[in-house]
């Protein structure tokens, strides 16, 4: 019996081979590149979440843009769809500060909503707060709900 004392390594080897596989996956989602000096931030799309809620009178729009201003943010509305746009700059240079990874998106966004009846254009309203902006849309008179009595 040959008495020879071997390393034991916990890794099984199929786990090896795919580390390779795991460090293109994070390049391509940017973990590599932001990990050295932020290169590609720019290049990763920035989609911010919206909650729609529809009322009896308006429709209502929550986006959640922290790290924006309201002049960031432009609305538009035309032919029944309401459009978010704006862009979140990165302020720092990240090359001089030494990041060691950056997960934050930055750049510009746009999102568009095709809304299902007649709106208001003159009546919209829009508020900032914390991060949130609120976008309401009054329905046109047309096209809210109304009661019919049989006689």
């Amino acid at each position: 019996m040959l008495n020879t004392l071997s390393r034991w390594n916990p890794t099984p080897s199929y786990l090896t081979t795919r580390e390779p596989l795991f460090r293109l996956i994070d390049n391509f989602f940017g973990g590599e590149a932001a990990a050295n000096g932020g290169e590609g931030i720019a290049n990763r799309t920035w989609v911010p979440p919206v909650d729609i809620q529809e009322t009896e009178d308006a429709f209502r729009l929550f986006a959640e843009l922290p790290g924006l201003t309201k002049e960031d943010i432009q609305i538009t509305l035309e032919n029944n769809v309401l459009r978010l746009s704006g862009e979140r700059k990165l302020e720092k240079d990240v090359k001089k500060d030494n990041y060691q990874r950056i997960e934050r998106v930055y750049g510009s966004f746009a999102r568009s909503f095709s809304l299902p009846h007649q709106v208001n254009s003159e009546g919209v309203t829009a508020s900032f707060e914390n991060g949130v902006l609120t976008v309401s849309v009054p329905k046109a008179e047309q096209s809210k709900p109304r009661k019919i009595s049989i006689s």
